[in-house]
């Protein structure tokens, strides 16, 4: 059914990508931890490149030749069939529950530097941005657009007036690259400081899968996806500078975030307007993942991977409510989970589903190749099997560095190993109940 009601454009699609992928600088306090300063900006300039990149031209390509509803789900059915369309769809699922349970819990550690006390009430501001969002993304995909577009002017100001403070008081050093290297790093280390980067920057094929929704949808995500990239590389690039040439202590602002850089910076009113920052990131951060993940659902369901009710629309908004509300739900009840088993769980998931994502690039290369693509990656096939490499490649090392770090800690890797196999067993039950449904 074409749909036919107001549709997203430029900015606000680049202010939903904004969100989906990044939120700000926010959560990024850890990288300069384990990497230190030079070894974080040379990661910083290393590891979109390998990571981001490959994962952009997959989603122009793809998104161009097939700019539907489900995005990534429809692109792995087509290519490798439904029982795989159902793993990516399945592991997507499980990382953005666990992506979405962080972000109320973040909201309450920025809120805290006004209202210390709110943490004791956790659990129902937890629940209010909850639900809230669900009740946004009801009301469709345009007001989620209007109001990342507000959030996303909320989180850039202050990080834009901390740079001008900061360029101000260390002048000509805030363009001055350090000398990048990795020296002195241990290797479990590196892995968390690239997981870190890999975090902060997964997402680029969220923004498909409503994009029936946007208004000339094949050449609106190139610019939007460009304008977000290059935004987000530059803050990511100036918050590390200034926090290192701060003298701020990291592990200080690895617990206790910007806006303590901001205090020391510029006084209380500059770390009274991150804190504010912080808060206006989290909210847009569950607020575009949510309407992102809420379309996969219905794929499923129409698939009849799914009861068939997930499907249903909303008569007013024709937004997919049941799905919606499904994922507040579940996301209601995961809102305990620590901050560095998410990141390890999170990346490791989604390295699965892009995992997918490439091999049915290539497999469409393969079965389709001439199909018209509005956008093609300038590689021949065994081109786009080197380029799939690279991602992978840092995936391995970030995940091989986490396993062996040694911290005592082995749950996380456990509920990811468990999580990557459980789409197998699913699929299997699906299976089993059509056969005896039909026999």
């Amino acid at each position: 059914m074409k749909r036919t009601g107001k549709k997203l454009k430029y900015l606000p699609l680049a202010a939903v990508i904004f969100f989906t992928v990044s939120g700000g600088p926010y959560g990024l306090e850890p990288l300069l931890t384990y990497a230190g300063r030079n070894g974080a900006l040379l990661l910083l300039m290393i590891v979109p490149l390998l990571w981001d990149i490959p994962a952009i031209l997959t989603v122009y390509e793809l998104n161009g030749m097939m700019p539907v509803n489900g995005g990534y789900y429809q692109w792995v059915k087509r290519a490798l069939g439904l029982r795989f369309a159902f793993y990516e769809g399945w592991w997507t699922w499980l990382y953005t529950f666990v992506d979405l349970a962080i972000y109320p819990v973040l909201f309450i550690e920025y809120a805290t530097f006004f209202f210390p006390e709110i943490a004791a009430y956790k659990i129902p501001v937890c629940l209010v941005i909850i639900w809230s969002g669900a009740i946004l993304n009801i009301r469709g995909i345009v007001p989620v657009g209007k109001a990342s577009l507000l959030l996303s002017l909320i989180v850039l100001v202050p990080f834009l007036l901390l740079f001008g403070k900061a360029f101000f008081v260390y002048k000509g050093a805030m363009i001055a690259l350090p000398q990048p290297s990795l020296k002195g790093i241990e290797f479990s280390s590196l892995g968390m400081a690239i997981y870190t980067i890999m975090w902060n920057f997964i997402g680029w094929d969220n923004a498909s899968t409503y994009a029936e929704e946007v208004e000339r949808p094949v050449r609106t995500y190139i610019v939007s996806t460009l304008i977000a990239f290059i935004g987000i590389l530059i803050v990511y690039f100036l918050a590390l500078q200034t926090a290192g040439h701060s003298g701020i202590d990291l592990n200080f602002l690895k617990d206790n975030g910007f806006p303590y850089l901001g205090v020391q910076l510029g006084g209380q009113w500059l770390g009274t307007l991150l804190a504010i920052g912080g808060m206006a990131s989290t909210v847009g951060l569950f607020f575009a993942v949510l309407l992102s993940v809420s379309r996969i659902p219905k794929a499923m369901a129409d698939d009849a991977l799914l009861p068939a009710i997930v499907h249903a629309e909303h008569k007013k908004f024709k937004t997919p409510y049941i799905s919606i509300l499904i994922c507040a739900t579940i996301v209601s009840f995961m809102i305990l989970f620590t901050f560095s088993d998410l990141v390890f769980i999170d990346v490791t998931l989604y390295g699965g589903g892009l995992l997918l994502e490439f091999i049915s690039l290539l497999a469409l290369r393969i079965k389709a190749p001439d199909e018209k693509r509005p956008f093609k990656i300038p590689l021949n096939n065994w081109g786009i099997a080197i380029m799939i490499l690279l991602p992978l490649s840092v995936l391995l090392i970030a995940l091989i560095a986490s396993c062996t770090s040694g911290n005592g800690s082995h749950t996380p890797i456990v509920f990811a190993l468990l999580a990557l196999v459980s789409p197998e067993i699913i699929w299997q039950l699906i299976k089993w109940y059509r056969k005896n449904e039909n026999p």
